[in-house]
């Protein structure tokens, strides 16, 4: 089971440097006029998502198999009420994760109507979301 841990931590670890620093390359692209630089953005933007979403999914598939190990009971599953806000905000990152994959379409598009501003406060919401689940996870609040 700790090898599972080991390996759900990597997974996230890698997956949340990714949702950083993908919304920091939509700054710079919604600063950008169409042009080289721009197309170079928008590679390194592409190939961070597809990245990203290959890390996401053996994140996911750790974190599933060590709470069924850990709360599957002969009667279900029993999970305390901590792991279920943690999961909520777990599908929170999910949603901010397809955000971030309907943005860079936005951009790919030419259609971003947002500004630098934007993508500097949106790149903040994965870091609340990172600081909840850890809170959840090791303080254990209820």
């Amino acid at each position: 089971m700790l090898w599972i841990k080991a390996f759900h931590i990597v997974f996230i670890v890698s997956w949340f440097a990714g949702l950083f620093y993908l919304p920091r390359i939509f700054v710079n692209l919604a600063q950008e006029q169409p042009g080289p630089t721009t197309e170079r953005l928008l590679l390194m933007a592409r190939k961070l998502y597809r990245f990203m979403t290959m890390l996401a999914v053996p994140a996911l598939v750790f974190g599933l198999v060590l709470t069924y190990m850990l709360y599957k009971t002969d009667t279900g599953m029993h999970m305390p009420g901590w792991l279920h806000a943690k999961l909520t905000f777990v599908v929170l990152v999910l949603g901010y994760h397809h955000a971030c994959g309907s943005l860079l379409k936005k951009f790919e598009r030419g259609v971003n109507k947002r500004s630098h501003v934007f993508y500097r406060w949106f790149n903040e919401v994965p870091v609340l979301l990172l600081l909840a689940i850890t809170i959840f996870v090791v303080v254990k609040p209820f």
